[in-house]
């Protein structure tokens, strides 16, 4: 059976950014499963992954664009530490989420300088080439209750 709407897939990933750094991996544990066509895993990659079978292995790589969007400068801000009440150590790497014109927002703090806080609302790959290797380890056709609820459940089924 080869990965198709409506398809649960399984597989194998490692993420690299461009200088070869692993950023991300299943290795060690299990694969990663979604349900084709439903968006959710980037764009870029659902649309590699259309067609392939178990035990596929190959290469994708995928344009800021098709993966976690570009970086956006207007998200990055600069605020005043008070605006993180109840917060007593506010470091780089920290996140939070807070409340932006569209709604809700996860940012990232950047640096902090004196009572400034430096914050970032982009993905943190926003921006970036995604380079996966990939491997294919499942492929099925999704169960009538995975297509109304819109993902893959476990074994045995998924409570709600």
């Amino acid at each position: 059976m080869q990965i198709a709407p409506n398809a649960v897939a399984a597989f194998h990933y490692t993420l690299t950014d461009d200088q070869g750094k692993v950023v991300d991996s299943s290795e060690g544990r299990e694969p990663l499963t979604y349900l084709h066509g439903t968006g959710q895993i980037v764009p870029g990659l659902e649309k590699q992954m259309e067609g392939r079978k178990v035990g596929d292995k190959f290469n994708a790589d995928v344009s800021p664009e098709e993966g976690y969007g570009v970086h956006h400068d207007e998200l990055v801000q600069e605020v005043p530490k008070e605006a993180f009440q109840g917060v007593e150590d506010i470091q780089p790497g920290m996140q939070f989420q807070g409340r932006g014109p569209q709604g809700e927002i996860n940012v990232t703090v950047t640096k902090v300088e004196g009572n400034t806080v430096f914050i970032d609302g982009n993905h943190p790959l926003a921006g970036q080439t995604l380079h996966f290797a990939i491997e294919v380890t499942g492929v099925r056709a999704a169960t009538a209750e995975e297509l109304e609820h819109g993902h893959v459940h476990g074994e045995g089924g998924h409570h709600h």
